[in-house]
């Protein structure tokens, strides 16, 4: 790409970019199973309008701007409260799920090296925890041991992740939910275990941690995993993933003040400009991000987490029962929350096939590897698609038993 010679007026740059869009799958109608989270145009708008107020403020700069000091506290102590975190607790706004588990990663590696003196660290998680633990690994010098999960129920095996410690373990990893499944880890097991060894405990709550809470309000049932729970040390929790904010935005929370202000700060004064301060793995940071999660809390408030958590569970309860009059298909169980696996019943029936043929509709299908199936992240607007999608995955199974395909895309990535 070339620079033009001229800059161009915004209504071309924006028919440009409205033509670059052309080839995008359709979110609006739901024809997504993953990457975005949607309510309504109406939240949309206060997301940008949010957005649009702080875009160009930088939430490195506290000193500068107090207001998104004030912003971010207020989200901070929201997600401390919702997680049922004691009063000493602290709490970080990062960029994503990423930088949380990052995060926490980091900090128990430096607390333990303060505290126990380990500089070759381990970390004992499930198989199904998220790839991104061990993206922080090797990082930060930390070695990730995955553990294979009890097969019937796709939970961490406690039993099998204590054969796995040693002297250099510093923590150990929960899911609520993990991703793959949808299912909660025993956290409460974990909490046990990691309190005996003296260990860290990290609970992934990037896809529960703004749903969970409002589902289990519903009736449902719904396993202890938040800092009610002994032994629990830290949790992530995304705001931009169920707290429905704009995208830039998760939560690290800790269970003291002084494990933050110890292990997780980054204190350096060794240049020319003086002290440089932070808690997160970025420099500067966009106060949008901070301001669009503080004016989604507001707008939503209880009542439309509470409706967003009923129109989830309500989709999930429909498709699940007309997935299950589809001959040939049948939903992996357990499944406890907003994900589920659809997967062939019917050794004839290849599911990537049906996933192939999916896609000629229109539908970006999530794609399960182990076992292969079909993976679905619900959010509030997959109601708008609960019937056309059952309309087609029908089509689509017949599809795949008329011409007998192989599936074309199996090795598509998350």
């Amino acid at each position: 790409m070339k620079l033009p010679e001229k800059g161009l007026a915004w209504p071309e740059i924006e028919a440009r970019l409205q033509d670059a869009k052309k080839g995008d799958f359709s979110w609006r109608d739901g024809r997504m199973a993953l990457y975005y989270y949607y309510l309504d145009d109406a939240l949309a708008e206060v997301q940008k309008r949010a957005y649009e107020a702080f875009w160009t403020e930088n939430s490195l700069g506290k000193r500068a701007f107090p207001s998104l000091a004030k912003l971010e506290g207020d989200v901070v102590d929201f997600g401390l409260s919702l997680t049922n975190a004691p009063a000493d607790a602290a709490g970080t706004f990062t960029s994503g799920g990423s930088e949380s588990i990052f995060l926490a990663v980091q900090t128990a590696r430096d607390w333990a090296r303060a505290t126990k003196g380990i500089d070759r660290p381990n970390f004992v998680v499930p198989r199904t925890a998220h790839p991104a633990f061990t993206r922080a690994g090797h990082a930060l010098g930390v070695d990730v041991r995955r553990v294979p999960t009890t097969r019937n129920d796709f939970k961490a095996d406690v039993a099998a992740i204590a054969s796995k410690l040693d002297d250099n373990t510093v923590g150990l990893v929960g899911s609520a939910p993990c991703y793959p499944f949808g299912v909660f880890d025993p956290i409460r097991e974990l909490g046990a275990l990691a309190q005996a060894r003296g260990l860290w405990l990290h609970v992934d709550a990037c896809v529960g941690g703004f749903l969970s809470p409002f589902v289990k309000r519903l009736g449902h049932a719904i396993p202890d995993w938040d800092f009610t729970v002994p032994g629990v040390t830290s949790i992530s929790a995304d705001l931009h993933k169920h707290g429905m904010a704009a995208k830039g935005a998760s939560l690290m929370m800790v269970r003291s003040k002084e494990l933050k202000e110890k292990h997780q700060l980054f204190d350096f004064h060794d240049w020319e400009r003086g002290p440089y301060v932070s808690y997160t793995m970025q420099g500067t940071r966009p106060g949008g991000a901070v301001a669009s999660a503080w004016a989604v809390l507001h707008h939503l408030g209880d009542e439309g987490y509470m409706r967003c958590a009923g129109m989830i569970m309500d989709n999930k309860k429909a498709l699940v029962a007309g997935i299950g009059r589809i001959p040939g298909l049948a939903v992996l169980e357990p499944s406890e929350l907003s994900i589920f696996v659809t997967r062939s019943a019917d050794p004839g029936l290849d599911i990537g096939a049906v996933s192939d043929a999916m896609g000629t509709r229109g539908w970006l299908i999530g794609r399960q590897a182990e076992p292969a199936g079909i993976h679905m992240h619900l959010n509030p607007s997959h109601e708008r698609m609960v019937g056309e999608y059952l309309t087609d995955l029908a089509w689509a199974v017949a599809q795949a038993r008329q011409s007998g395909a192989r599936p074309q895309a199996t090795g598509s990535t998350y």
